[in-house]
């Protein structure tokens, strides 16, 4: 008795015997990552707009120059937006991300449009040579990703500090704009602590987990985060496109700040 061989990927580009509607996924991925990626541009080259009060956009954070409160050098390259000077970092975590990899090579490049979906090249190259090879840098980006988190968390907890103009003292409070920016770094968080890196560097290379109890919980913990890498990233992509206007909005006085406390 033979045993047959049936493929439901198709050899022309877009063919394939699925009856669900399998490009719904890509073409989100492609409309989702388009627009962030327009509007993050066009934030990032303003070098208006980021701050208001205690509040300061995660797109401009660090600031390393600049005449903000917020800034830690001072004046200094005039002419230039600060956040050109740190986006870089931030966007080459999220491009080299494995998760955002799959997604958009299948949403921009059809490298494949999606599972069994015959795609628009014959041959396959992988990341082995210039430029996708550079894709291997991701833990790097890691390493530099967590040290801004933590400068994210200390803008949280500078913008619990409220200036008094009339008493001319500071005093402590909460505002919707200190939530929204405590939100985004719960979000980037739970993104940049579930990284498949991260997970490797805690505990993937041990064969024997066991013997080592607080690596072992570590690595659960990350495991736990990694198998919802793909919300944590969407959510923490939103949000931190959220806080940016919600604190651009504040500062062209659009909007207003809730007081909570």
């Amino acid at each position: 008795m033979s045993n047959g061989h049936a493929s439901l990927q198709q050899s022309g580009f877009g063919q394939t015997m699925r009856s669900d509607f399998w490009w719904i996924q890509p073409l989100f991925v492609f409309l989702g990552l388009s627009f962030f990626v327009v509007y993050a541009t066009w934030a990032a080259f303003q070098g208006n707009h980021f701050s208001w009060g205690p509040y300061l956009s995660p797109f401009y954070s660090p600031l390393l120059f600049g005449d903000s409160p917020h800034s830690w050098f001072g004046p200094g390259f005039t002419g230039i937006s600060p956040a050109l000077l740190i986006l870089w970092i931030p966007a080459g975590f999220r491009m080299t991300c494995y998760y955002y990899r799959g997604a958009y090579y299948k949403g921009f490049w059809a490298d494949p449009p999606s599972c069994t979906v015959g795609e628009p090249r014959s041959k396959y190259r992988g990341e082995h040579s210039f430029p996708l090879v550079l894709q291997n840098i991701h833990r790097y980006f890691l390493y530099i990703a967590i040290p801004f988190l933590m400068v994210l968390a200390h803008d949280v907890w500078k913008a619990m500090w409220f200036e008094d103009t009339v008493a001319g003292t500071t005093t402590f409070g909460l505002g919707a704009g200190t939530i929204v920016l405590a939100m985004n770094v719960v979000f980037l968080g739970g993104y940049t602590f579930g990284c498949h890196s991260l997970r490797h560097l805690i505990g993937g290379d041990m064969d024997e987990m066991s013997k080592r109890p607080s690596c072992h919980l570590a690595y659960r913990w990350v495991s736990s985060l990694n198998h919802r890498h793909m919300i944590w990233g969407w959510c923490s992509l939103i949000w931190v496109m959220f806080s940016d206007v919600y604190v651009r909005m504040l500062s062209m006085g659009i909007w207003t700040d809730w007081r909570i406390l």
